[in-house]
């Protein structure tokens, strides 16, 4: 898959050297040939091992020296936990281009005071809702938009995996935690396809093999009236080997279906491989799937589309900026309102 680059190739600067950096940042920036010009961390000895190991020139002390002491023109990648973002963001420079990690927040508040104080400050400014720039989820759009299995009528995420959630520590203080960590990109996802639904329907529970997290399982539908169906499903607690794990998304359609499969997610973080397979209807011959062979992979492929599109957006040479603060907060809004449907716990059941 063959991203659009910009035309010009912005200094990154980035805050923040956890695993979702190491893994996927940093690798996908090589990958277009990004140049990360700095790094920086609250753990000082983080940043530096991975400045020696991507070629990074400067260490930054922190956020502040960071965002004073970045070149002209410079893209600053937040790659923090949701607590740590406002914080950070209010050191950022008037009209800066900046690259938040989801969510935005860690509430509908503090999206709100995140998506005003980019206002305030002018800055051109996008969530990392990477997802949507998959190539898989690339060439899906493709195709329904070309007409392929002509007009959606459902389209279904599901998830069941065993997912190390130890590798992130921070999620255990979280009192929200898989909605907002994990679903919201699938939520976001189906956005960026469907639109806005009118309504949800949630439930979010926790898993005994993680009982410190606020959740590990959701099921989630989304309301686009009577002839639209969207539904997400996540188990990150199957224990039970790579038999019977999933983790795919499925469009249907009036004369087609796709299906892939994010394998990332499935024996993480090693993962497998992700399949792409798609059927279209004819007259008089029974369906028939086939295989689509797909270059890249969400991680860390998609990251390039993320920052791809900002640059582009920043430099003028794309219209839209399709992750933009202000569309993210849609996508917060939305997660909100699934924690208002879980809260309300559904319609009581009437025994006679």
């Amino acid at each position: 898959m063959q991203y659009v680059l910009p035309n010009t190739r912005r200094p990154i600067v980035i805050v923040g050297a956890g695993g979702i950096v190491r893994d996927a940042h940093l690798p996908a920036y090589r990958i277009a040939g990004f140049r990360v010009h700095g790094i920086c961390d609250l753990e000082e000895t983080r940043a530096r091992s991975l400045a020696a190991q991507f070629g990074i020139g400067q260490v930054y002390r922190n956020s502040a020296d960071a965002f004073r002491s970045a070149p002209e023109g410079a893209v600053f990648d937040l790659a923090t936990p949701p607590d740590a973002i406002l914080p950070v963001l209010q050191d950022a420079p008037e009209g800066a281009v900046v690259l938040i990690q989801k969510p935005m927040g860690r509430n509908i508040e503090e999206a709100r005071t995140i998506r005003d104080l980019c206002r305030r400050k002018r800055l051109t400014a996008a969530v990392n809702f990477q997802l949507r720039f998959a190539p898989a989820m690339i060439e899906a759009r493709r195709l329904i938009e070309a007409g392929a299995i002509g007009e959606v009528h459902e389209m279904e995420v599901r998830v069941t995996v065993n997912m190390p959630w130890h590798l992130w520590p921070f999620l255990e203080a979280l009192d929200r935690m898989e909605i907002p960590l994990h679903s919201i990109h699938y939520l976001d996802l189906i956005r960026s396809f469907l639109g806005e639904p009118c309504a949800v329907w949630a439930h979010t529970a926790k898993h005994p093999s993680v009982p410190r997290l606020a959740s590990a399982r959701s099921y989630i539908i989304l309301n686009y009236g009577e002839m639209l169906r969207a539904v997400v499903t996540t188990n990150h607690g199957h224990v039970f080997g790579l038999r019977h794990q999933e983790s795919y998304v499925k469009w249907e359609g009036t004369e087609g279906a796709i299906k892939t499969r994010l394998g990332l997610l499935m024996d993480y973080p090693k993962g497998v491989a992700d399949e792409f397979e798609y059927c279209t209807l004819e007259e008089g011959r029974p369906p028939e799937w086939k295989a689509l062979p797909i270059e890249g992979a969400w991680y860390p492929h998609a990251f390039i589309g993320t920052m791809s599109s900002l640059m582009r957006y920043a430099e003028g040479s794309a219209p839209t900026l399709p992750t933009s603060v202000e569309d993210a907060y849609r996508t917060m809004e939305l997660v909100e309102a699934a924690y208002r449907s879980n809260d309300a716990g559904g319609t009581p059941i009437v025994h006679d």
